[in-house]
């Protein structure tokens, strides 16, 4: 970050109302292609008007030679544009065409920062070296005078057809760009936001005040190093120089850091919003993440990484974490929530691959495939019906009648199975399931017993002697839920003395850190034992099922406010937002502080449009929606409220 940089992040949101920002007093300059828009028109109007693909490619790289003459210095820009445009049949009607595309093709951070144009109307230029028939018509729905564009402008024929270019435009000729800006004399500071060595070239010559590089459609690496500022976004360039915006805060300053080999989707879905992502392979160590999480907004995990108190008190920025499976007991939920970072799992999104597993399992196990593939792999060929029995007309116990459960209940039921569940909680039965009124019962009824339960601390050891005593002799063991639940060796006793016929375990007390650590385990070697390395949820479906929920909650949330599906967070889904801003502040759950709320609006006169409260054990959340008339004094009020623990601003 140069220096410049550093002293506009410093005081960027110094002493700023929040009710009106200060007017751009400089003279901005902005590229077109590939800045104001999306796409470089000469491309697109390539596209218009050869409609044979294969003609089109060739076209394309007889243009991108060309170009590339130009820009190695071989020929002059006038010669390059001269031949590039002799290569093209070029009617009115493609122009018409070029623009309907254009328009849809602007910029999204510009598109989104009309409001900006209109307050400093008269400020903006676009200065392009592409043409001004075009360019026009496009920027004018952005309140930019057809007189405020500067780009070379075509010649045509009397039917129509581009015959050529005016050769007396400054911009037809090489260093054009600076050329015609000296001559324009004009008040005041100048900036110049592009994206291309010709942008740079008016702040080398001693025009421009600042070179500003624009990456959010293209970025050249060349030019960065040049550049006063780095733009991902023009919300960053208004952000730096305090300048209204529709947002409150650019999206290219969240940074998100995704961990455990996430699913490419989530990456995607987060980059799609703007988002600064990072990602690591692996789980790293406590120490390693103390590291990493500073200066990170959005934190996402898997099942291996933990989210410990010490990790936590280095999270200076964390405004969310997203725990991209369903478990969040390696989360320190009630540390997070006191922090004002709230998280999010996926309570449904892999279900169907773990009941998938599970019922998998059962017919192996039920089928003695394990021990009977082992052998086959030895030369050992044991053809035999003995202890080998259907699933059909057996009774399944399901311990945990949650979201697998329920799911798992209904499939075994399809394949002609008893099924019995026992829940702490009540539940609906699905189908023809029957519920027991204990876990004893149901453990003398099933022939196949399955465990769904969570990773809630109580539930540790949840599984030992006096419940393997109380199942049937011969029947199957699954534990597809949480390692630390069951008692293994007590598990090994009795699948050993035959009291358990097999079972099938997927998760373990203690699990590698990561693939290169060896799995050491009582269960290893057992014939009629099934070990998975943790997978239940671990297919592609899942995977990209869960990459694009997690993403969704949190974009939610940071976006509106919303924290329907947090664990950590009272829960509210919230109205959308309607020329309002919206107040969320996090709070210590203790007596009075949504009076203190009021008070401190009611003393600044502001009307309040709407307002939402919901409390959990630990935290009070509170959504306020005003009026845009106020001042930065009663946000400073607002954050000085006692037991504040996190407050933002959103519009």
């Amino acid at each position: 970050m140069t220096a410049l940089q550093q002293k506009l992040c410093k005081s960027c949101r110094k002493n700023l109302t929040f009710a009106a920002k200060i007017a751009m007093q400089a003279n901005i300059i902005i590229d077109f292609d590939s800045t104001f828009t999306q796409v470089e028109a000469l491309e697109e109007l390539v596209n218009l008007t050869v409609t044979n693909l294969k003609e089109r490619k060739a076209l394309f790289q007889r243009i991108k030679a060309i170009t590339d003459l130009g820009m190695e210095g071989k020929i002059s820009f006038n010669d390059s544009l001269k031949e590039r445009l002799a290569l093209l049949t070029i009617h009115r009607s493609h122009i018409d065409k070029l623009v309907l595309r254009l328009r849809k093709k602007v910029s999204t951070s510009f598109a989104r920062n009309k409001a900006f144009f209109e307050a400093n109307k008269g400020k903006v230029y676009i200065l392009s070296l592409g043409f001004h028939e075009f360019i026009a018509p496009v920027v004018a729905d952005f309140e930019v005078d057809a007189s405020h564009v500067l780009a070379n402008t075509f010649v045509f024929d009397e039917n129509g057809y581009v015959v050529g270019f005016d050769e007396n435009n400054p911009l037809a000729h090489s260093k054009g760009k600076s050329t015609l800006l000296k001559s324009m004399n004009l008040d005041g500071e100048i900036y110049v936001i592009g994206d291309s060595y010709t942008d740079y070239e008016a702040k080398e010559s001693g025009i421009a005040h600042r070179f500003y590089a624009f990456t959010e459609n293209i970025l050249r690496p060349g030019i960065l190093e040049k550049a006063d500022h780095i733009l991902p976004s023009f919300d960053e360039f208004l952000y730096i120089n305090q300048l209204k915006m529709s947002l409150s805060y650019p999206k290219n300053r969240i940074k998100v850091l995704l961990l455990e080999n996430i699913h490419a989707k989530a990456v995607e879905r987060f980059k799609e919003e703007g988002y600064q992502v990072e990602t690591l392979s692996g789980s790293p160590t406590e120490e390693e993440l103390c590291e990493k999480i500073q200066g990170v907004s959005i934190l996402g995990i898997r099942s291996k990484t933990q989210l410990t108190e010490k990790v936590l008190s280095h999270a200076n920025r964390l405004i969310a974490v997203g725990a991209f499976c369903i478990g969040t007991n390696q989360i320190n939920l009630k540390m997070a929530a006191n922090l004002g970072t709230i998280a999010f799992n996926a309570p449904y999104s892999n279900t169907r691959s773990v009941v998938e597993l599970a019922l998998g399992e059962i017919i192996m196990l039920m089928r003695k495939i394990p021990a009977m593939n082992e052998k086959l792999h030895t030369g050992n060929w044991n053809k035999s019906a003995k202890d080998c029995f259907e699933v059909r007309g057996k009774k399944l116990g399901i311990v945990g009648y949650g979201n697998i459960g329920t799911q798992l209940s209904v499939l075994a039921e399809a394949l002609g199975m008893e099924v019995y569940y026992y829940d702490v909680v009540e539940k609906l039965a699905l189908g023809n399931a029957k519920k027991c009124n204990s876990l004893q019962e149901l453990l003398k009824k099933a022939d196949v017993v399955t465990l769904h339960v969570d990773g809630r601390k109580e539930n540790a050891n949840f599984f030992g002697a006096e419940e393997f005593k109380a199942m049937k002799k011969g029947s199957i063991f699954l534990n597809l839920s949480r390692g630390f639940i069951v008692d293994i060796p007590l598990l090994v006793k009795y699948l050993k003395s035959g009291k358990i016929a097999g079972s099938g375990i997927d998760v373990f007390p203690y699990e590698p850190y990561n693939n290169q650590e060896p799995f050491i385990s009582e269960l290893r070697g057992l014939e009629n034992v099934i070990l998975t390395p943790h997978i239940g949820g671990s297919t592609e479906e899942a995977q990209q099922n869960i990459a694009e929920y997690v993403p969704a909650r949190i974009i939610e949330y940071v976006n509106t406010g919303n924290t329907f599906g947090a664990v950590n967070f009272p829960n509210i889904q919230l109205p959308q937002q309607k020329n309002v801003h919206r107040l969320i502040h996090i709070h210590r759950n203790v007596p009075g502080i949504l009076a203190k709320i009021n008070n401190t609006l009611a003393a600044h006169h502001i009307n309040i449009e709407g307002q939402f409260l919901k409390t959990n054990e630990w935290l009070g959340y509170v959504i306020t929606d005003i009026n845009k008339e106020y001042s930065s004094e009663v946000i400073d009020a607002l954050k000085a409220i006692e037991d504040t623990i996190k407050f933002r601003v959103l519009y």
